[in-house]
């Protein structure tokens, strides 16, 4: 099998956040674990989408939706080693788009992982996806776009 590749454009990270590897998130190898790393994913998606106002579900049922993930890790991260999680959007679509991430070890300037969400917006009560609102698509005016 073909090996994943993830490169992002510079331009498109947005936010910025640090994360902690605890204990608990050390596998048998002695390194972060990959369910780990995805959890932390999300919680800097999290915290990427409440910086810039963006509500998980809002109260007409509308939300995010995450339909793939690709990770690509280049470094091992161990126990209390901080993370800086560098996240972005690009490849916006009508209905959705990439959030990317790329993930470093700020002591030694390791590059750890990166990684891309796809997602789409999904009203949760009507079980359908939806057109992406316009309020979050002019948050991010440096995004490309695709057909």
């Amino acid at each position: 099998m073909a090996r994943l590749i993830l490169t992002f454009p510079e331009d498109q990270y947005y936010y910025t956040t640090l994360l902690t590897v605890r204990v608990t998130d050390i596998n048998a190898g002695n390194h972060l674990g990959n369910d780990s790393m995805i959890s932390m994913i999300s919680e800097a998606r999290a915290r990427f989408l409440f910086e810039y106002g963006v509500s998980e579900t809002e109260g007409d049922g509308t939300g995010i939706i995450v339909t793939d993930l690709a990770t690509t890790y280049r470094a091992e991260a161990h126990a209390r080693d901080q993370l800086l999680f560098e996240v972005g959007v690009m490849d916006f679509n009508k209905y959705g788009g990439d959030i990317i991430f790329r993930v470093t070890r700020p002591k030694d300037k390791t590059l750890v992982a990166m990684a891309k969400q796809g997602f789409v917006f999904f009203n949760y009560k009507t079980s359908q996806v939806v057109a992406m609102p316009e309020d979050f698509r002019t948050k991010f005016d440096r995004v490309n776009w695709i057909d």
